[in-house]
């Protein structure tokens, strides 16, 4: 390397923030297989890097409850999070913020699936659940688990542990998919999203296991940036991760998630989603 080069770096060292040179890593939920969420969220940090002018790093975690844990350790300052586990982590660390959500997260909802052996057939009624085996997703999934048990309650009237002879917790959507197909589990419920996605690419029996309700609609996923970014990484950051978020147009990026477009998203945005937690005795 020539003297000049040398001292060209050395001087673009001292006149760069000591915070810029830090990594900016994020996470997201793992709500679908950990080949697909690598894929997809290596794109997001190739794509947040040429946005950012900083290195970017995604951090995989093996839970919902992982996420939210690093996210209040600060061992990440941005995630994916569903509409629960984004509630938790702003509860966790004052002053973070909903930024980014997909179009379709505003009018998100869950499929109730059953196995064919079951005679459930889709109806705009709530099924009768009774005494059927049930399983989940993971227990801190908006779609999978949160919301699924508020509609059962409500309309049967009655706690889950009255209502079915076994209920069990996937961890994933594609899992709970493939336990009801199996017969594992003769119902359960899934992200609308994952159901949709699986069921264009061949990857569910519609022979074995069927959509038999669909929810109404509840805000879910977000991207939520952690209190004190712009600390961390200079003065504006935060801003300018949003706009990044919100300006993400690759169509093969967009597919990835899916969704059509990123659009502004509140924490206020969020308050049934804390309401329902509440009310089922899922947040502290």
């Amino acid at each position: 390397m020539s003297l000049v080069k040398t001292v060209s770096l050395l001087l673009a060292c001292l006149v760069m923030p000591a915070a810029l040179a830090q990594t900016f890593t994020f996470t997201a939920i793992p709500d679908e297989n950990e080949s697909q969420l690598k894929t997809r969220f290596d794109k997001v940090a190739r794509y947040l890097e040429a946005e950012l002018g900083v290195e970017v790093a995604y951090v995989p975690v093996k839970s919902y409850a992982a996420a939210v844990t690093a996210f209040r350790n600060n061992q990440v300052q941005l995630a994916w999070f569903g509409g629960l586990s984004g509630v938790q982590a702003r509860r966790l660390v004052p002053g973070s913020n909903a930024i980014a959500q997909g179009y379709e997260d505003q009018y998100f909802k869950s499929y109730f699936i059953a196995h064919h052996s079951t005679a459930l057939v889709k109806s705009t009624n709530f099924p009768n659940l009774n005494g059927f085996t049930f399983t989940f997703g993971s227990k801190g999934s908006t779609s999978g688990r949160l919301m699924p048990q508020f509609f059962i309650e409500r309309n049967m009237g009655k706690k889950i542990e009255d209502i079915f002879t076994r209920t069990g917790f996937s961890g994933d959507h594609n899992r709970t998919i493939a336990q009801v197909e199996a017969g594992a589990y003769q119902v359960g419920a899934v992200n609308y999203k994952v159901w949709d996605t699986m069921v264009e690419k061949g990857e569910v029996d519609t022979n074995k296991v069927k959509v038999i309700w669909e929810s109404p609609a509840y805000p879910d996923y977000q991207w939520t940036v952690r209190a004190g970014v712009d600390q961390q990484y200079g003065e504006g950051f935060s801003d300018k991760l949003k706009a990044a978020l919100l300006n993400m147009k690759d169509p093969d990026l967009l597919a990835s998630f899916p969704r059509q477009s990123f659009v502004e998203a509140t924490n206020q945005a969020y308050e049934p989603i804390e309401s329902v937690a509440q009310t089922i005795g899922l947040l502290d």
